[in-house]
């Protein structure tokens, strides 16, 4: 595997413990920005080693997905998964700051 491949992969999994560490301590915003950023950095790596090119700077998970030609099932995830980019982080992206919009049960 191409090294700048597997650093994508590498940033994947540590991003997808962080996730893991925010659930823990009940961070759920964190765990919805983590996991978009881990599910995003997984599919640069498969667009990078089908497509060997650079997908960008995007942080659509819709567009990674197309591209890559994952499964329905697991496209139709990462559609969902898409918006967290935004909404976890900014509090005019939604009804309400991050922090009070996510709970337990989004991610379980």
């Amino acid at each position: 595997m191409r090294p700048e491949i597997e650093r994508w992969l590498l940033q994947s999994e540590e991003e997808l413990s962080t996730a893991e560490v925010c659930f823990k301590g009940e961070k759920w915003f964190a765990v919805a920005f983590w996991c978009q950023q881990a599910v995003e950095k997984a599919l640069k790596a498969l667009f990078m080693l089908k497509k060997k090119e650079s997908p960008g700077t995007t942080h659509s998970l819709t567009y990674l997905a197309r591209e890559t030609k994952i499964p329905k099932e697991f496209s139709n995830f990462a559609a969902s998964l898409t918006k967290e980019y935004y909404l976890s982080r900014y509090p005019d992206a939604s009804e309400d700051v991050p922090f009070k919009i996510y709970t337990k049960e989004n991610f379980e």
